[in-house]
């Protein structure tokens, strides 16, 4: 098909279903997308940006050029805008906020000073506030007026932006309109800071079952709120994303992502899962005369490592979840690992007495079904621990439990369970040939 119309093919496309395209540029390496993308009307490439992940749309721009950034940015919630350029180099993110007006500009530099992990980084911006020296005919003039994308609770602040309190709308209508609606005013609102972590506002909005929550600073000035429904939503999108950091692959990398995306994210931790397959395999090869002399213990081998794999996986999947819904409080981490520790001994005895009995029924030696069971009790238990401490130790030096954990697991019950089988082989295996 000719260019040109692809191209016209691409806009009338984008223009209905701006999703999907959103999902087609991302599946092309930006190079590729910039001028099917460029060929968009402002307003149809403003719908399609905001709905890209932060770093492809970032790096489409970057392939545009700074001089369309603000044109395309302008459009979009100050929130999507600033995910974005979170996503770029310093000089080039101040380029393009040259190019926003004065207020759209301050707004965006006030989220780039938040994670997008908090409240800060969250919240919408544009939101109505009724000043609390009103009258009730000039709140209701007020509201009216607004656009109503920017109304959830009717919150009140004094002349300064200080949030006071919420007004109920009932009691606003039925107020006469020369009443002031201080009197009327709430002040028992529940606020979040904007650096409040994500988990914790999850749990908060669980708790409460708020449409909105107020997001304010050190000072309580209100910034903005942060809608329950996008929270939710973001936090799909988290725990997809955890769950691909977990075994290595990159945490804003899609089904159909560029394959330079795909190697340049994956390759290094692959690299790394190369370096301590190399030390299973370094632990293997200290007992290779053993090997040799009891050549089943090469055959079962996977069956000890596969069992600890396994047991370690159910343990770093109950912990994350727990660190994601705060259910871990301080001073647990005892009573964590002590459970874990000995639910995984109990299961690593159940397993082994099963394994026992059919490595005898297979091998009819003794001493081989014994050796097989308590390797897997110690690889079991060592497992289960590690489990729980490995996304522990993680957030105790400061990184993303999630990232790779289970690669770190793997090599655990690798190392533990080839050392245990073949060192309890080579205690006793001699002995009773």
């Amino acid at each position: 098909m000719p260019q040109a119309a692809l191209e016209t093919l691409f806009l009338s496309y984008a223009a209905e279903h701006p999703a999907d395209a959103a999902r087609a540029l991302e599946a092309l390496s930006p190079a590729d997308a910039a001028p099917l993308f460029e060929e968009l009307p402002s307003r149809v490439g403003g719908s399609v940006l905001e709905r890209m992940s932060p770093s492809a749309a970032a790096a489409l721009l970057g392939h545009l050029g700074p001089e369309f950034m603000p044109k395309l940015l302008r459009p979009l919630e100050s929130r999507h805008s600033a995910a974005i350029l979170h996503q770029l180099e310093d000089a080039a993110r101040e380029a393009a906020l040259s190019g926003f007006g004065e207020a759209q500009a301050k707004r965006i530099r006030a989220l780039l000073q938040y994670s997008q992990d908090t409240a800060g980084g969250m919240m919408k911006t544009r939101i109505t506030s009724l000043r609390i020296d009103l009258t009730a005919a000039q709140a209701i003039a007020r509201l009216r007026r607004a656009p109503r994308t920017t109304l959830y609770y009717l919150y009140v602040t004094d002349s300064d932006g200080r949030l006071l309190g919420v007004l109920n709308m009932r009691e606003l209508l039925l107020a006469g309109p020369k009443d002031p609606i201080e009197p009327l005013v709430r002040r028992e609102l529940v606020t979040v800071p904007a650096t409040l972590p994500r988990s914790e506002l999850v749990n908060l909005v669980r708790e409460r079952r708020f449409v909105a929550l107020p997001v304010v600073d050190s000072e309580g000035y209100l910034l903005g709120v942060v809608k329950s429904d996008e929270l939710m939503t973001a936090i799909e999108e988290g725990a997809f994303s955890d769950l691909q950091k977990m075994v290595g692959a990159g945490e804003d990398e899609r089904a159909l992502s560029p394959v330079s995306l795909v190697i340049r994210k994956r390759l290094p931790w692959l690299y790394i899962n190369l370096a301590t397959a190399f030390l299973a395999a370094a632990v293997v090869g200290l007992f290779e005369g053993t090997i040799e002399r009891v050549t089943a213990l090469a055959v079962l081998l996977p069956v000890v490592a596969g069992q600890g794999g396994n047991t370690g996986a159910q343990s770093l999947a109950v912990v994350m979840r727990g660190m994601a819904l705060r259910e871990l409080m301080p001073g647990s981490t005892r009573r964590l690992l002590t459970k874990e520790g000995v639910a995984a001994f109990v299961n690593g005895v159940a397993v082994a007495a099963g394994t026992s009995i059919a490595v005898f029924l297979w091998d009819g030696r003794v001493s081989l079904a014994t050796i097989i069971g308590l390797a897997m009790i110690v690889n079991m238990t060592a497992a289960g621990l590690s489990g729980a401490v490995i996304p522990l130790i993680l957030r105790a030096m400061g990184r993303d439990p999630a990232q790779s954990s289970s690669i770190f697991l793997t090599t655990v019950t690798d190392v533990v369970g080839f050392a245990s089988f073949l060192g309890f082989a080579a205690l006793f295996m001699p002995a009773a040939e």
